[in-house]
């Protein structure tokens, strides 16, 4: 899930044939930008809304804030981040418009960087009927990671064949799901700020530590809830 480059430098230093590549898949990337739906987050208005005024950032359980991601790292024995609740006006851009909306964040991310993103699966295991998995989303042309993201599904909910591709652990789950036809709703829960441990400085190639920036999220379908996922991104220059 150290700083990106940008597409455009990486585009410059790349061979014709790379250069072409990337040209032809930035063309096929939906460029509308990412929605930041201020009805559904309301603290987004102004920082100066009495709401804004009465609701102070707050530091909370783990399993509020980080789940399922507090599970994954309380069964590897990784020590948990120092985080905080943050209302969406409080996130930095370019953070803000990667984390505020309800759209596909595969795409999203992809629209962000100009490029395709592929799945590193970090950890898996199974709990009775919940999956969950550790991934780190990476560009495929640079290998960067651009987000980490800890997830619990609820497999029975999928079909056959969609269950069999997350299973497998190459494709990230919104590819699947959009690919498929796979109706369902994201609802963001809460927005994140986090002092990364050391375990994340690894995986987003920190040499020292900045404030990182995430959401937890739920998956819903036909009003019954499939899944819990946080995502947290790295470091943008």
């Amino acid at each position: 899930m150290a700083c990106d480059r940008g597409s455009n430098a990486a585009n410059r230093d790349a061979p014709p044939e790379n250069r072409d590549r990337r040209s032809r898949w930035a063309s096929r990337v939906p460029q509308q930008p990412a929605r930041i739906s201020i009805d559904r987050y309301p603290m987004a208005k102004s920082p100066s809304s009495t709401r804004a005024r009465r609701t102070p950032s707050r530091r909370l359980a783990s399993r509020d804030t980080l789940y399922p991601l507090d599970v994954v790292y309380g069964r590897a024995g990784v020590a948990m981040p120092e985080t905080k609740i943050v209302a969406p006006y409080e996130i930095p851009l370019p953070y803000r418009a990667m984390l505020v909306h309800e759209d596909d964040m595969t795409i999203t991310l992809e629209r962000h960087y100009g490029d395709r993103v592929i799945l590193r699966a970090l950890s898996t295991f199974t709990s009775g009927a919940w999956y969950y998995r550790r991934v780190l989303l990476v560009h495929e042309y640079s290998g960067r990671p651009v987000e980490m993201g800890a997830i619990r599904m609820k497999l029975d909910a999928f079909g056959a064949r969609v269950k069999k591709q997350i299973l497998k652990n190459e494709i990230p789950l919104g590819r699947i799901l959009r690919d498929a036809g796979f109706k369902y709703v994201s609802h963001a829960m809460a927005f994140l700020a986090i002092r990364p441990n050391p375990e994340m400085m690894g995986v987003f190639w920190m040499r020292e530590p900045k404030t990182l920036y995430g959401r937890r999220t739920e998956i819903v379908r036909d009003g019954v809830k499939i899944g819990d996922i946080v995502e947290v991104l790295p470091p943008v220059a």
